[in-house]
């Protein structure tokens, strides 16, 4: 059964940095792309950055493109998010979630969630 666990949420001062983990198990084959949705307070979860699993495309979301990295270290089976220049409006639960592929992902259709880790950053 897949099973995704992150890591590294907490607190930090507006343009500080953070660094994401998201150790992944039990992936089959079905699954082609992993990343990150985040959801703040009264807010819907939206999209943050994936990363293909087959042939390393990426995507970002146009609020952290330019401050936001996502890697994977595929022998390992962890993806990271290396998160930048933080914002207040960056504050929320970040998910990792597993998908089809990066279409899939981007069009909200997770087949895999981890429980989330809480990221604050104070203004």
């Amino acid at each position: 059964q897949e099973r995704l666990v992150e890591s590294g949420g907490g607190l930090v001062q507006s343009g500080g940095s953070l660094r994401l983990s998201c150790a992944a198990s039990g992936l089959g084959s079905e699954f082609g792309a992993i990343g990150w949705f985040r959801q703040a307070p009264g807010k819907e979860r939206e999209r943050v950055s994936f990363v293909s699993i087959r042939d390393g495309e990426s995507f970002y979301e146009d609020s952290v493109k330019d401050r936001f990295t996502i890697s994977s270290d595929n022998a390992k089976n962890v993806v990271f998010l290396q998160m930048n220049s933080l914002k207040p409006e960056d504050t929320g639960v970040y998910y990792c979630a597993a998908g089809w592929d990066l279409l899939a992902l981007v069009g909200h259709a997770a087949s895999a969630w981890g429980q989330g880790t809480q990221v604050t950053v104070s203004a």
